[in-house]
């Protein structure tokens, strides 16, 4: 059974030939999910401003990986969200670590998307931006060898030359995003921006979604909540060093099917 639980006047779906609310066996269509996850739209005349949103996972008690990889505590539906998403945004902005764990490769382009995305300005697919301090990337992968859009790789100004010359040769765009080794999480979403890349998507990892939430840079969260409990020491959505104060963020929509909930939240 699906469910939806409005929260704003925001377009959701809603039940098939019901009320928003009530239960819906079909499938969620990608343009219900698409307008659901629309970005926000600039006011009339006014420029569009980067946002930045996150997409995790995460069980009841709080696990954000198991045996090292999200798709297991994934399923069907949060990975249509998922790619969703991606579709919506203009670049998706991932750790090194999690390119490695996760065997990222390149986004695609898809056919459902094609007209919005061209009229939207957007290439058929998003770019793939990594954040990484030393460089230390495998660019035989796809990602790096094969991108239908450029891969980027965000780092600091003193990354090592020699790697940054590599990067470069092996096809992939190099921005510099820090004044040290490390990727500034402002500087990151400035330079991105200036870039033409203003709807921005986080995949994480746990490390890099704590950065940015410490920096205070993070518009919007979504979450899968999946009802399974795993124990063990893995890692949460966020990690690093705490906030000083929590960061408050409201609830804009949250979806539900059998027991996984799909929430969308916002900073206030």
């Amino acid at each position: 059974m699906r469910r939806l639980f409005p929260v704003t006047d925001q377009t959701v779906p809603t039940a098939s030939g019901g009320s928003a609310g009530g239960p819906d066996d079909r499938e969620w269509s990608l343009a219900e999910l698409a307008a659901a996850y629309a970005y926000p739209e600039p006011a009339p005349g006014g420029e569009r401003v980067p946002w930045l949103r996150a997409n995790m996972v995460s069980t009841l008690d709080g696990a954000a990986q198991h045996d090292g990889k999200s798709q297991p505590i994934s399923n069907a539906t949060d990975m249509r969200i998922f790619g969703t998403l991606r579709a919506l945004a203009d670049v998706v902005v991932v750790g090194a670590e999690t390119v490695r764990q996760e065997g990222y490769r390149p986004a695609r382009a898809r056919a459902e998307f094609a007209a919005a995305r061209e009229a939207a300005g957007q290439a058929p697919a998003p770019a793939i931006a990594v954040v990484s301090a030393s460089l230390d990337l495998d660019l035989s992968l796809p990602l790096f060898a094969s991108p239908l859009v450029p891969t980027l790789v965000l780092t600091g100004a003193a990354a090592a030359p020699e790697r940054v010359a590599a990067a470069e040769k092996a096809g992939a765009r190099v921005v510099i995003a820090g004044d040290g080794a490390g990727v500034e999480p402002d500087r990151a979403v400035r330079a991105l921006a200036e870039l033409g890349h203003t709807r921005l998507l986080t995949e994480g990892g746990p490390r890099l979604l704590g950065q940015l939430v410490a920096a205070g840079v993070l518009d919007e969260l979504c979450v899968t909540v999946s009802p399974m409990l795993t124990a063990g020491d893995a890692q949460r959505i966020a990690g690093g060093p705490s906030v000083p104060v929590p960061q408050r963020f409201a609830l804009v929509s949250l979806l539900e099917e059998e027991g996984f909930l799909y929430g969308r939240y916002q900073r206030t």
